[in-house]
């Protein structure tokens, strides 16, 4: 039995069911070098193409546990696949994948630093991405000089971007020394360069961001920048209720059977090379 040519898609981070369904209906997708349809099931030997490139689903169709890590984008990295001046990007320092690959929930521009979420389930990613959803995002934001309590209050009523009406839920004084002063900022959508255009729309200029929240995700003083984790079996189930989804089976553990066997190798091992030295 197979599955739903778009929830196999979509699980695989191709694009969202209701995108996936537009391609289809357009004639971008092929399966087995015939045009798709609506409804069309697929397995494990069919071969799916959109626009003319073939794609891999192996992980979808295998109902693999899906993966998810917290990461700590350093300034500087990119947040994309590949970038044609050979500059860093956040995925260089993500493990290998064979037969899945990792999704970026969001992105951070290159001067901005901080938490960054990757997932190989591409229906938790746009879940979690889709304004609808109203996952809360949490910034540090060091500003230079002081915000009047004016330019605050408007900031949480909303201000008129080129891309519509944004908004802080929440702004906290975070404290500072000199002309460097740190806020906490919440909103609940993740559109380009929101942070930095509110405030710059009160003529304040933010010298520093860091995403330090992104849903019941925080991230810990623990994780240097550069550096990633895979999420808590506890963060996982929280993240996937967040974006209003079944969180995924817990991977199964290993039998005390095979922890046993592989100390029993080792210490065999070490026994080995014992009685070889006594031997010399």
């Amino acid at each position: 039995m197979g599955e739903r040519l778009q929830k196999v898609l979509a699980r695989a981070g191709y694009g969202s069911r209701r995108q996936i369904e537009s391609w289809i209906s357009s004639g971008r997708i092929t399966v087995n070098d015939r045009p798709a349809e609506l409804g069309i099931t697929v397995g494990a030997d069919d071969k799916i193409c959109i626009d003319g490139k073939p794609v891999s689903v192996a992980a979808s169709l295998g109902k693999l546990i899906p993966r998810t890590l917290i990461y700590h984008k350093p300034v500087g990295e990119l947040t994309t696949r590949s970038d044609p001046e050979g500059r860093p990007t956040v995925f260089d320092n993500l493990p290998q994948l064979k037969t899945a690959r990792w999704i970026a929930v969001g992105r951070l521009d290159m001067n901005t630093a901080g938490l960054l979420l990757f997932t190989t389930d591409g229906e938790l990613a746009n879940r979690l991405m889709h304004p609808s959803s109203e996952v809360e995002r949490e910034y540090a934001v060091r500003v230079l000089g002081e915000v009047s309590a004016a330019s605050l209050e408007q900031l949480l009523k909303g201000v008129a971007l080129d891309d519509g009406m944004a908004v802080f839920s929440s702004i906290r004084d975070a404290g500072g020394h000199g002309a460097n002063h740190w806020y906490h900022v919440t909103l609940k959508e993740g559109r380009n360069r929101e942070v930095r255009r509110l405030w710059e729309s009160q003529g304040v200029q933010v010298s520093r961001l860091i995403r330090v929240r992104f849903g019941p995700i925080e991230l810990s003083r623990e994780l240097r920048p550069g550096r990633q984790r895979a999420l808590t079996r506890q963060e996982i189930v929280a993240l996937y209720r967040a974006a209003g989804l079944e969180p995924p089976p817990a991977p199964a553990r290993r039998t005390s059977g095979r922890r046993s066997g592989a100390g029993t190798r080792a210490r065999t091992g070490s026994s080995a090379r014992k009685r070889r030295g006594k031997a010399n």
